[in-house]
């Protein structure tokens, strides 16, 4: 594992040029010699955390597996288990030993579809929950990863090693994990498609947990054709998370029709308040709108704003399940000296330098405190009634829209370990995180060589028919993409 925690000292003329990774590299070690190249040298984009020691024989295993996904590498996200020797850290020195010898049952499903797991990702640590100061991308065993479009720049959290390591061609695909923009934002800003299922289509266990309420895992694709065949194989029920009860219910072929989806016809909202106030990223907003228009699709301009106690009571529902479910996690883990509550773990990071190096654990601290179980209870039916019933549902319906888009974020903002993460207030993927429902984005352009992406968010249970607008828009964009691969240094 690369452990580092120097401040990036990049100037302007350092950024790497971008160019499309040759299609011809799909195999495990086409992309070790990659990873070599950009990730562990090179820009050194701190992407990946660690290599499966046993990708190659999984890779020669899965040419006995029929089906599109055999023998595609993929990286996960380092809050995932899976069997081997790697740890499941969360970026965390607190879990480096932490190496539970079993599959998370998402990982369970994508090795049966005959996916070769690469390696793990580099992630914002404890998934960006530890500190209200942190810079999205840094984690204590990973150190700093980058934007491969601009390397002083941030890939965004807590996602983010999943996000560029796409972006630079690390791997075919990657999974990553949401509990409020942890995928939609850093697939946006390194220029990828990002696809936050409906909580519960996706199981939950063995993954390292924030919130039951909000998490879920999703793919991190190159398109959005690719994010469709990743949720065949993760889809589907878990008999150890009960979110997942009626997965199997909604659960469908993804892939089916992609290739002739249509918007004509289809009704968008427009929440053109959620795009913010800078002039390049409203013509970019503007020049997809008539993207859609093009495509048949009839737009309608909605006036709403999230009312302000939406955002307040999500945080306390996140403060209060932090402290339950990342205590319960940490309880289960086979391994010995384990950190077994949150209290342990802000000992830990006390007690250890390296922690607390760049910023400290405010929120961790606060988690400790919210034990009032009655006060989360009231917060949790008001901010989903704000979100879902009063939020994605009432807009849907009063306006007879089938989505609402708006652009996921703003462009990435410089790496400032300093003083932490410059969030510019742009996008509405919160409302469809704390309803729980489903939210795809998809590349609409740059801004100055800075990715855009473009938010479909639309019902509970409606993940397929989110994913086909999404591709219908992907056939129909005019807009330029950046290239979403970097030359190997020095070329």
């Amino acid at each position: 594992m690369k452990i580092s925690a120097s401040v990036l000292r990049v100037t302007a003329g350092v950024a790497a040029v971008l160019t499309a990774f040759p299609a011809k590299s799909q195999t495990v070690s086409d992309y070790l010699e990659r990873i070599a190249a950009v990730d562990d040298s090179g820009p050194m984009l701190n992407a990946v955390l660690a290599i499966n020691p046993d990708a190659a024989k999984e890779e020669a295993a899965a040419r006995k597996i029929s089906g599109p996904l055999a023998g595609k590498p993929v990286l996960i996200k380092d809050n995932i288990e899976m069997a081997g020797p790697l740890a499941t850290t969360a970026g965390s020195l607190a879990l480096k030993d932490n190496v539970t010898g079993r599959d998370a049952p998402l990982v369970t499903r994508l090795r049966k579809a005959g996916v070769v797991i690469l390696g793990k990702t580099n992630l914002s640590e404890w998934a960006n929950i530890r500190s209200s100061s942190s810079s999205s991308g840094w984690s204590a065993v990973g150190g700093q990863t980058r934007n491969p479009h601009a390397i002083d720049r941030t890939p965004c959290g807590s996602s983010s090693g999943s996000g560029s390591a796409i972006a630079a061609g690390l791997a075919w695909a990657a999974i990553g994990t949401e509990t409020d923009g942890f995928i939609t934002c850093p697939a946006s800003v390194n220029g990828i498609v990002g696809f936050k299922p409906t909580v519960g289509m996706v199981s939950r266990t063995h993954v390292v947990p924030i919130s039951h309420s909000q998490d879920t895992a999703g793919p991190m694709t190159r398109s959005v054709a690719d994010a469709a065949l990743l949720m065949n194989a993760l889809a589907g029920g878990d008999a150890a998370d009960a979110a997942t009860a009626e997965a199997d219910k909604y659960k469908t072929d993804f892939t089916a029709g992609l290739t002739t989806a249509s918007l004509k016809g289809v009704r968008l909202g427009v929440m053109r308040k959620a795009a913010g106030s800078h002039p390049a990223l409203l013509a970019l907003f503007d020049k997809a709108l008539l993207d859609l228009k093009a495509a048949g699709a009839e737009l309608v301009e909605i006036d709403f704003t999230a009312p302000p106690e939406m955002g307040r009571d999500e945080f306390t529902v996140l403060l209060y399940e932090l402290r339950e479910d990342l205590g319960a996690y940490l309880r289960s883990l086979p391994g010995p000296g384990l950190p077994r509550s949150l209290g342990d773990l802000i000992a830990f990071n006390k007690a250890t330098p390296a922690e607390l190096r760049w910023f400290g654990q405010d929120i961790f601290e606060q988690a400790e405190t919210a034990t009032d179980r009655a006060t989360y209870e009231k917060a949790r039916a008001n901010s989903l009634r704000l979100a879902g019933p009063e939020g994605i549902d009432r807009l849907l319906q009063e306006n007879r829209v089938a989505f609402l888009v708006a652009p996921t974020e703003g462009p990435a903002w410089p790496i400032d370990l300093v003083l932490g993460d410059h969030f510019v207030g742009v996008g509405a993927g919160n409302l469809a995180a704390i309803a729980g429902y489903p939210h795809l984005t998809v590349p609409m352009g740059a801004v100055e060589g800075l990715p855009i992406g473009l938010s479909f968010m639309g019902p509970k249970w409606k993940d397929a028919a989110v994913l086909a607008a999404g591709a219908a828009y992907e056939r129909a964009r005019t807009t330029a993409i950046p290239a979403s691969g970097l030359k190997r240094w020095g070329e």
